[in-house]
């Protein structure tokens, strides 16, 4: 028998297979003559008792059952050093901080079935979602970042054919404009060295303390082009290729340093920056069309978790939580949800984890037990949407708040136990050091920790 058809009678993912072979946990059969695994009916017997030794959401799961699969999970070499991590939609947008999708990709196959519902509570930019459709699950997200819940939806979103003409067009149209405007020459549309758009734009000394002047024309000029897109498919994408430029055409140094400095930009620069960014979105976004099947759906809920939103039954749950006082989400992206018109000041207050909150010298500044709190409200609300018996993992690194080490691992389980999760496994992985960013002044974390835990008491 070949892999796909062992993987298929055991009912597990060709890919957990051949991770079980990687690491041992399965002795590689022969080979034919082309050197494709060859399975016997007996070795495929023993994958097939191996996957029905540890199902994913069982009624009843024994203690040498659970031990069995920590120490299979265990064996995964989790820092994937050298792994591409910008396939698919991965890459579209920026967004500081978030984990490679190899976590969650191994995560879902090792602990979940073909047709459960995977959540990512703290969905970002949508990496958990994108894995979970892509090996046939469904997904939920949730975040109170608006602008996370947009990208989100851009890279979970199949596009059509006429989506992608309508992309294409509009990628030739802003690149003629950058073009003509670069030369100064006398095109149709703009015969003018300067442009002056008539589309609308946000007001106030924020604009123009982070903007040349020509860059926010053609910034005007291309939101607006995004928003009469006739579909709501394409029009997301064209809004996340809109948003991925916008801190690169500002004068904020970059997603992680919130200084100012002068770039150089021209004239052009920024219709032209806009249609690579749409070239690159429409390619992913074919590519992921088609790779999912239609019938896995994908939710995105832009919601507070303290505010107990309402979402379906879940099987599992993955996400990186964010750090105390490691990153403010609310600061970084400020440019980009001015110009979305999103309600910043809102997500200001809601974020939980960021610098602003826990750096405050004030009576009301953020404490390591802030985020105890949080999190024990978190789990009480997590342990009645996921499955009995289903797991929840954690990927979350220590954080330093007013000079004193914090473990969030230890948090989180702890806060875990108190609503009635048993912890499985933490596995400390190391950080690839290009991939993760957070703020300079309480240095930069070298390993991070998969937190597992069991959800003992949920609903049936």
């Amino acid at each position: 028998m070949s892999t796909a058809e062992v993987a298929r009678q055991a009912g597990i993912h060709k890919d957990t297979l051949l991770r079980w072979l990687r690491s041992g946990v399965v002795s590689e059969p022969g080979r034919d003559r082309h050197g494709w695994r060859l399975f016997t009916r007996d070795q495929a017997q023993t994958v097939v008792a191996l996957a029905q030794s540890t199902p994913p959401n069982p009624q009843e799961r024994d203690a040498t059952a659970s031990s069995a699969y920590a120490e299979r999970l265990r064996a995964i070499d989790w820092d994937f050093t050298g792994a591409k991590t910008g396939y698919l939609t991965h890459g579209i947008h920026p967004y500081p901080a978030k984990f490679i999708p190899q976590i969650p990709n191994a995560l879902i196959q090792e602990l979940s079935s073909v047709g459960d519902t995977v959540a990512d509570i703290f969905c970002g930019s949508g990496t958990t979602l994108v894995e979970a459709l892509t090996l046939k699950r469904h997904a939920v997200g949730i975040d109170a970042n608006p602008l996370a819940c947009m990208i989100s939806r851009a890279k979970t979103t199949s596009i059509s054919d006429s989506d992608v003409g309508l992309l294409i067009q509009l990628a030739v149209d802003m690149r003629n404009a950058g073009e003509a405007l670069a030369l100064g020459g006398d095109d149709q549309l703009f015969p003018a060295e300067t442009f002056v758009s008539t589309a609308w734009r946000p007001e106030g000394e924020t604009l123009t303390f982070w903007f040349e002047s020509f860059v926010i024309e053609e910034l005007a000029e291309c939101l607006a082009r995004c928003r009469q897109l006739s579909t709501e498919s394409a029009t997301t994408l064209a809004l996340t290729a809109f948003s991925s430029i916008v801190v690169a055409v500002s004068k904020q140094d970059s997603d992680t340093r919130y200084v100012r400095r002068e770039k150089g930009l021209t004239p052009g620069e920024v219709f032209k920056k806009f249609a690579r960014a749409l070239d690159v979105s429409v390619r992913a976004a074919s590519e992921y069309s088609d790779l999912v099947e239609p019938r896995f759906r994908c939710a995105v809920v832009e919601s507070t978790l303290l505010d107990t939103p309402k979402i379906p039954s879940i099987d599992l749950m993955v996400c990186s939580p964010p750090y105390p006082n490691a990153f403010s989400y609310h600061l970084y992206h400020m440019t980009r949800m001015l110009w979305l018109g999103m309600d910043q000041p809102r997500f200001k207050k809601e974020e939980i984890g960021s610098h602003r909150k826990y750096s405050s010298n004030g009576k009301q500044a953020a404490t390591a037990d802030t985020f105890r709190v949080e999190f024990e409200s978190i789990m009480v609300w997590l342990r009645d949407h996921l499955k009995k018996n289903g797991y929840a993992c954690f990927v979350v690194g220590d954080s330093t708040v007013k000079g004193e080490r914090i473990d969030n691992a230890e948090i989180i389980s702890q806060a875990g136990k108190v609503a009635g999760f048993s912890e499985v496994a933490r596995i400390e992985r190391t950080l690839q050091s290009t991939k993760k960013s957070f703020n300079p002044s309480i240095g930069k974390i070298k390993t991070e920790k998969i937190l597992i835990l069991e959800n003992c008491e949920g609903a049936q």
